[in-house]
């Protein structure tokens, strides 16, 4: 029997569990021994179902527990977070007399502070009459894990040993909760200490300064790890590597990944995100290619930089590959391709995702919630973003500020300030974003009053201190609403806080209102500051245009022309069947149906200019002619992706081809997305 268990041992350490697995059922007779063997094998593995089914197996059996078994057991309630069934080990632990073992003491902090309830982790430890540096390292980590930094450092200040895994849990925590300060200030400290920086504190230490501002930090931990034997561990360069991808430092990041004698996926990840950064989509597919494996991690990097470049339709056909692949996404790949809708304003795609994100449940999360109430805000449908709105079940600063800030991109002030009186009701604390949001609002809506009611409550209710952005709103509003000497005065107090586009939206406002003698002044204070930027020019241009001063505004011009300044021409699209359609003022579009929208255009022109006259009496060729061509675009693109409704996702799917081939969409992987509602 010795023998056989030691074969099992033998078999789980080279990570052939299911042959290890194999021979223990084949065990006519199991002891103890056997029985803890297995059991600690899936518990090193990280298999903790596996450990949890063979332990209740055991409880069945005639076999004796001892404390091997119960913490092997308790071990792998730790890792999967099962509080249920690691309370109820604890139980059996009390039942059976393991209770005084340190060691058991020790295993049942872990536990416990891993599923998250460090209180019982501290009723734990301080039951325990002779603690040693694992107790105390057990502890901060429960504190630590549970986001409960300022108990953890009182532990960490408390213990009589600053062992290594003590600094390294610590800094780990600061670095997740983005204190990054603190991080090497921890770090400093230690290295004044007889610990040494070891594998895992350099992987937290990296991991802090990638997001620090400042890259110097990274170059110098980078340089201290160079003067180590530790820039030989895989772990080690991988952290170097994705502090150089953040950065966008590809050349450095393509150094380190070069010098790596083992390449794991994290080291892949890294590279692929590196290019991706960097905007070299080629590069960036070639890395993706040649990785021997791919991960979650791998299709979202790719889904992210295509959207983010606005490659939409790549994006969808990432995702649509994923899912042949097996992989089921999550709500950061969801929220990538949603990222990519909302700023090319793709509705269409955008209502397949919610589809999917419906289908897949991730309706609720507030990560995946924001996107879908940005990106229905951008593309108009402010009634699809509330209704998005209300899924989400733990709503966050960031949910009620998107939401705001949809309504006021959408002009629905009522609505706005009413969500505002919601959001204060539910007890969630204004910030600086929520301001800028219900104050471009009210400038867009002509709510002055409002405007400056909300203004003035920033500082003396909530302590929010007025920014540039939001005084700049303030000056835009009064701007609009023809308080000119009100939004000058208020860009007088504020001079030492502003930027130029203040003075720009003053000048933009004076134009509007006739107010030359203050728009000149404006205009030539522009000119001076910042010469190289045509608003200033344009909107003096304008002023004087609109005052019917043409000779000054053609010196304006010239004065362009000679400073080589050159005015950025104005630019629209829109999408037309899964195909971007681009005009750009002064360049005639290539697009054969031109001629057609020109005509299209006069007729609404007229139309518009005559709205009695009856549209019958119009060209019916022509209107049936952009009729046939447009197709009701919303209507076609709701009911062809998803059967007339995000929320039926999956039903007529027949349907759904049979639209798609009569209609003959461009978008080459449109039947593929049938895909991912199977």
């Amino acid at each position: 029997m010795f023998q056989v268990t030691s074969k099992i041992v033998a078999l789980a350490k080279s990570g052939k569990i299911t042959l290890a697995r194999k021979l223990f059922d084949e065990m006519h007779h199991r002891d103890t021994v056997a029985w803890n063997a297995m059991l600690t094998s899936y518990s090193k593995l990280g298999l903790s179902q596996d450990a949890l089914s063979l332990f209740y197996a055991l409880r069945v059996s005639d076999t004796r527990l001892d404390d091997f078994t119960l913490t092997s057991a308790l071990s792998a309630c730790a890792d999967a977070g099962d509080l249920d069934h690691g309370s109820k080990i604890h139980g059996l632990v009390v039942k059976s007399g393991f209770q005084s073992s340190l060691p058991m003491c020790n295993c049942l902090i872990d536990m416990y502070g891993k599923c998250l309830v460090p209180l019982k982790a501290c009723r734990m430890f301080e039951e325990i009459s002779c603690r040693n540096d694992v107790s105390w390292c057990s502890l901060l980590f429960a504190y630590v894990k549970s986001g409960e930094l300022d108990r953890g450092q009182w532990v960490f200040d408390n213990m009589p040993n600053h062992v290594e895994f003590a600094w390294n849990i610590l800094i780990a925590g600061y670095s997740r909760t983005g204190r990054f300060e603190l991080c090497l200030q921890l770090f400093r400290n230690m290295r004044k200490t007889s610990s040494k920086p070891d594998l895992w504190t350099f992987t937290a230490i990296m991991n802090a300064c990638a997001e620090l501002p400042d890259s110097c930090y990274g170059r110098m931990i980078h340089g201290c790890i160079a003067k180590t034997s530790w820039i030989s561990e895989v772990e080690v360069n991988n952290s170097i590597l994705s502090f150089y991808a953040k950065l966008g430092c590809c050349e450095n990041a393509v150094k380190i990944f070069e010098s790596m004698e083992t390449h794991t996926q994290v080291s892949w990840n890294a590279m692929i995100d590196a290019h991706m950064k960097v905007g070299d989509l080629h590069e960036a597919l070639a890395a993706f290619r040649q990785a021997p494996e791919k991960n979650l991690v791998s299709w979202t990097i790719m889904i992210t930089g295509y959207a983010k470049g606005g490659y939409v339709e790549k994006a969808l056909r990432f995702l649509v590959d994923m899912k042949r692949n097996l992989l089921r996404p999550d709500e950061f790949t969801f929220g990538a391709v949603l990222h990519g809708c909302s700023n090319l304003a793709f509705e269409g795609p955008g209502k397949v995702i919610h589809g999917c994100i419906i289908k897949y449940g991730f309706c609720s999360y507030s990560y995946v919630g924001n996107s879908l109430v940005n990106m229905y805000a951008k593309c108009g449908n402010i009634d699809g973003s509330i209704r998005a709105f209300r899924d989400i079940i733990g709503k966050d600063l960031v949910t009620w500020n998107t939401m705001l800030l949809g309504l006021g991109l959408n002009g629905r002030v009522t609505e706005a300030l009413r969500f505002y009186e919601e959001m204060l009701e539910s007890r969630i604390m204004p910030d600086k974003v929520t301001f800028i949001g219900l104050l471009m609002t009210c400038s867009h809506s002509g709510f002055i009053e409002e405007g400056q009611a909300i203004f003035e409550s920033m500082e003396s209710i909530y302590g929010v201190v007025h920014e540039a952005d939001h005084v700049a709103c303030m000056v835009d509003m009064l701007g609009r609403g023809g308080c000119l000497q009100q939004a000058k005065k208020l860009v007088e107090e504020h001079s030492d806080k502003l930027k130029t586009s203040s003075n720009e939206t003053l000048l933009g406002a004076c134009a509007a209102h006739g107010q030359i003698e203050l728009g000149v002044q404006l205009g030539e204070d522009l000119r001076s500051l910042k010469p190289e930027r045509e608003i200033g020019y344009v909107l003096l241009s304008n002023l004087y245009c609109a005052n019917g001063l043409w000779n000054e505004a053609e010196k304006i011009r010239k004065t362009m022309l000679e400073r080589g300044v050159k005015k950025s021409p104005g630019c629209s699209w829109i999408e037309m069947k899964n195909e971007v359609m681009v005009f750009v003022a002064g360049n005639e579009s290539k697009n054969p149906e031109m001629n057609e929208m020109y005509r299209m255009l006069k007729v609404l022109e007229s139309d518009m200019r005559n709205p009695k006259l009856r549209r019958e009496d119009l060209s019916h060729s022509l209107v049936a002619k952009v009729a046939t061509e447009l197709k009701d675009f919303d209507c076609i693109v709701a009911s062809s992706y998803l059967g007339r409704d995000p929320y039926s996702c999956g039903e007529n799917l027949s349907e759904v081809i049979k639209i798609a081939e009569v209609n003959q969409y461009s978008f080459d992987n449109f039947c593929s997305l049938v895909v991912l509602f199977s």
